[in-house]
C-alpha cells in the first residue's frame, strides 16, 4: 500500500460529535472521525458497539439526535436516494444484485446517473442513449476484468459462488467512480483466500485515478488491520480509541473490549 497523499484538512467525509439515541437507547454517544480522500478508514468494535447506526448515519437511514455531518467542509445531510448524485456509493452486507439481470447488466445499473442521455433520449432509445449505453458496458467490463470476474459478466447472478457475487457489488459502487466510498461488512461470509483477494482489490481502492476515500465497516480483524490506514474502535457507542492499526493493537482498552482471545490477529503472539 502506497503512502497516501496529504489531504487538505476539510476534505472528505467527517463526522463532528454525532450522537444518535433511540429512546433511552444511546447508541452513538459524541463520536467524531474523519475519512479523508486517498485513505482508507476502518470502524470496528464489538457486537452492540454502534457500527451499524454509524454507518446508517452516514447513508441517511438514521438521523443523528446530536453533532453533523460534513463532506468536503459543506454541512451534509445524507438521503439515501440521493448519495450517488454526491458521488457516494456503498456496499451493503447482503449484495443486494438484481436477480433479473446479468452481472454485466447490475454493474452497468450502478452508473445509470453518469448517462448524458436526457430522459426523452432515453425513452425513445435515441442514439445518445445507445452511445450511453455502449460508454457504460465498456466500463462495466472493464470493472469487472479489474476485478478478475470479467468472464462471467453473461451470467445470472444466482447461480455465481457468493465471493464472485461480492466482487459484482463492488463493481457496481465503482462503476459510479465515488468520491466516497462505503463498505459494510464487505469480507462477511468469506473464506480464508477469498478475504486475502477482498485485501488486495481494498488495499488498491485509494490508488485509483478517483482517488476516493473509503469507509469500512467491518468485523473480520486480518482485513482492517491490512488494508486501513486509520482505525476507529467504538463500545457501547463510544470511541475509545483511534489511530493506525499498529496502535491500535496494542492498545489495551481495545483488546479489553474487542479483540480478545478468542480474535486472532495476523501478528499477535498466542
Amino acid at each position: 500500500m502506497s503512502p497516501p497523499a496529504t489531504p487538505a484538512d476539510d476534505q472528505g467525509l467527517a463526522l463532528h460529535h454525532v450522537g444518535v439515541r433511540f429512546g433511552g437507547l444511546v447508541a452513538l454517544d459524541d463520536v467524531s472521525l474523519r475519512v479523508p480522500p486517498g485513505r482508507v478508514v476502518g470502524v470496528i468494535g464489538p457486537n452492540g458497539a454502534g457500527k451499524t447506526t454509524l454507518f446508517n448515519v452516514v447513508c441517511g437511514f438514521v438521523r443523528p439526535t446530536e453533532g453533523s455531518l460534513t463532506l468536503d467542509g459543506r454541512p451534509f445531510r445524507p438521503r439515501p436516494h440521493a448519495l450517488t448524485r454526491l458521488g457516494i456509493a456503498r456496499t451493503l452486507q447482503g449484495v443486494g444484485l438484481f436477480a433479473g439481470l446479468t452481472v454485466l447488466e447490475n454493474v452497468v445499473a450502478g452508473a445509470s446517473h453518469t448517462a448524458r442521455a436526457g430522459f426523452a433520449a432515453a425513452l425513445f432509445g435515441l442514439p445518445r442513449s445507445d452511445n450511453d449505453e455502449r460508454r457504460l458496458r465498456a466500463q462495466a467490463l472493464d470493472l469487472l476484468a479489474e476485478l478478475g470476474i470479467d468472464k462471467h459478466a453473461d451470467a445470472a447472478p444466482g447461480t455465481l459462488p457468493y465471493a464472485v457475487r461480492k466482487r459484482v457489488a463492488l463493481a457496481r459502487a465503482l462503476i459510479a467512480r465515488p468520491r466516497l466510498l462505503l463498505l459494510d461488512e464487505p469480507a462477511g461470509g468469506l473464506g480464508a483466500d477469498d478475504v486475502a483477494e477482498l485485501a488486495d482489490l481494498v488495499r488498491a481502492l485509494p490508488d485509483r485515478a478517483d482517488g476516493c476515500a473509503v469507509l469500512l465497516v467491518e468485523h473480520h480483524m486480518d482485513l482492517v488491520m491490512s488494508v486501513c490506514h486509520d482505525l476507529v474502535v467504538l463500545d457501547f457507542g463510544k470511541v475509545i480509541a483511534a489511530g493506525a492499526p499498529e496502535s491500535i493493537r496494542d492498545d489495551p482498552r481495545v483488546t479489553e473490549a474487542y479483540l480478545g482471545a478468542d480474535v486472532p490477529v495476523e501478528g499477535s503472539t498466542p
